[in-house]
């Protein structure tokens, strides 16, 4: 991590690390197993018979509740439709909720999906109890509740219910969504685009909000909500029974953003990061990155791809059991690297809550080495297609500039002179710039004209590569200008000519080459480019 700040620093604007999605199940661990079931319905409640009927009255009661809390709330509640997407269904209620500053359930989806129930059967033969069932675990398809929450700690949050029992939970966190809560607690002002810090005015307290994520914080919330919008116990049921839930982590995300003061290395670094992980990040690279050992029999995936998800952007994945690596880039602003798992075991970590600070300090190491590694990869020069973005023609308003193209002689002459001749503080003014071009040249005024100088100026201007001195008619190269006019003079007059003239005209004699750093690199370069040829020419 620290060789990727150091290599690539000047172009970031700051790096932070945090928790991104996190998907938490939570048990009724006194409700868990059937006996529990039996025992509460028959010792705690007085029920002699456990049937489908005790079951579903409960389920009855619970989803009744539901639509009086809709109802007097006034929350909208409707049922889940096929290929909409539920948090773009509801921004427009959560936008609302946002500008009144208020907290709380803004919307309810219902939905049927498949999830853990009881299925009870009576016995095949008698028994000694008349009202002995068999209860065992099995899966089905009922109602589960989706409560669409902000809450003043988590921030936005979705919690989902299963109305037929054990009355399984299901939470959906964003750690960005913790941070923001936390920023705007301190008075700390920031700009977020959807589930990512753009700009923030102080870097060590946005990280600081990040670390303080933790178990407790996370419990007491889920605890809350539960006890507000989950299926109802009495104080009785309560005091007979543990009906405290259980929290185990599900899914979890970790990511690591890099933010960059432009978008152009963005891109480019990123090109670049997924034809080199192709290529170099190998099996063995992978786990040494996960820090595993690789053996014959793994579970899982093992490799590499560059996939393309639905918004268009590329995604550049390593897969290592039921965990993965990704890359990408979002909104041409920041690069981010994120460590998705589906099951904790794959780091020998266990999965309930309370692990959640082993869990952060691993996926730090693992995030953190595989940034380390592409660091590596990427120091190197990437391609910048300055000649072919000069050369197009550009439009400003209703005025259109032609393209700048580096074989121009009389650019190459313009900016030769521009370099090299200035002499006024001011800049110079076209009668002079002429002058001096066709005075360095030798050129007469019928083969340059004032007119053809006028045009290069134009074009030159409106390539933002020139300057005016104020409101007068005096011209001077600006700071690109400058590295623009340096770099088509250094690769005509440094580099291209003399490797073209020693391809096609002639090659000096290599056993009286003069002691010269920059005559022993021309003829290395010769060497370099007869090699490329030959091997071309053997293919």
């Amino acid at each position: 991590m620290e060789l990727f700040t150091k290599l690539f620093g000047d172009l970031l604007v700051f790096v932070y690390h945090c928790f991104d999605r996190i998907v938490i199940h939570g048990y009724l661990s006194g409700l868990s197993r059937p006996e529990q079931v039996v025992y509460f319905f028959r010792q705690v409640l007085c029920v002699p018979v456990v049937s489908k009927e005790v079951l579903s009255q409960r389920t009855a009661d619970y989803q009744a509740w539901v639509e009086a809390f809709a109802r007097n709330h006034d929350i909208p509640i409707e049922w889940a439709e096929k290929g909409v997407r539920k948090e773009d269904y509801v921004q427009p209620w959560l936008r609302r909720m946002l500008r009144r500053n208020a907290y709380g359930v803004f919307f309810i989806f219902k939905s049927m999906e498949q999830g853990p129930s009881f299925r009870i059967t009576t016995p095949k033969f008698p028994t000694k109890d008349p009202n002995y069932r068999i209860l065992a675990r099995q899966k089905s398809r009922f109602t589960h509740n989706y409560f669409y929450i902000r809450d003043e700690v988590l921030g936005p949050m979705v919690m989902r219910v299963a109305t037929f029992f054990p009355f399984q939970t299901t939470y959906y966190l964003n750690g960005h969504n913790f941070i923001e809560q936390e920023l705007n607690r301190k008075k700390i002002a920031f700009r977020k685009n959807d589930n990512a810090f753009l700009a923030v005015d102080d870097v060590g307290a946005l990280q600081a909000a990040a670390d303080k994520l933790s178990p407790v914080v996370i419990r007491e919330r889920l605890d809350y909500w539960t006890l507000i919008l989950g299926p109802k116990f009495s104080a009785k049921e309560r005091k007979k029974i543990n009906l405290r839930r259980f929290y185990s982590i599900s899914q979890i995300e970790y990511c690591r953003n890099f933010i960059f003061k432009r978008n152009f290395p963005i891109h480019k670094l990123f090109e670049r990061s997924c034809e080199l992980g192709l290529w170099r990040l190998t099996a063995h690279k992978i786990s040494e990155i996960f820090g595993q050992r690789l053996h014959r029999k793994i579970c899982g995936k093992l490799a590499t791809v560059i996939e393309q998800i639905e918004h268009g952007h590329h995604v550049y994945r390593a897969y290592f059991k039921n965990a993965f690596l990704k890359q990408y880039e979002k909104f041409a602003t920041f690069l981010r690297n994120e460590l998705c798992s589906n099951n904790l075991r794959d780091f020998g970590l266990k999965k309930s809550l309370d692990n959640l600070g082993e869990v952060r300090e691993r996926f730090q190491t693992i995030t953190s080495r595989f940034a380390s590694y592409q660091a590596q990869w990427l120091n190197v020069h990437v391609d910048f297609p300055l000649l072919q973005r000069i050369a197009l023609p550009i439009t400003k308003g209703s005025v259109r500039y032609p393209g700048i193209k580096i074989h121009e002689t009389r650019i190459i002459r313009l900016m030769d002179v521009l370099l090299h001749g200035g002499t006024q503080v001011g800049g110079w003014t076209a009668k002079q710039i002429h002058e001096a071009v066709l005075t360095t040249f030798g050129l007469s005024e019928k083969s340059y004209c004032l007119n053809q100088l006028s045009y290069d100026l134009r074009k030159l201007k409106g390539h933002a590569l020139l300057e005016r001195d104020g409101s007068h008619y005096a011209y001077r190269l600006n700071t690109k200008g400058v590295e623009v006019a340096l770099l088509f003079l250094f690769f005509h007059k440094r580099l291209c000519g003399p490797l073209a003239n020693s391809r096609f005209h002639h090659q000096p004699d290599l056993r009286h080459r003069p002691d010269s750093r920059l005559e022993a690199a021309y003829h290395r370069a010769d060497a370099a480019i007869q090699k490329v040829v030959d091997l071309l020419a053997a293919a």
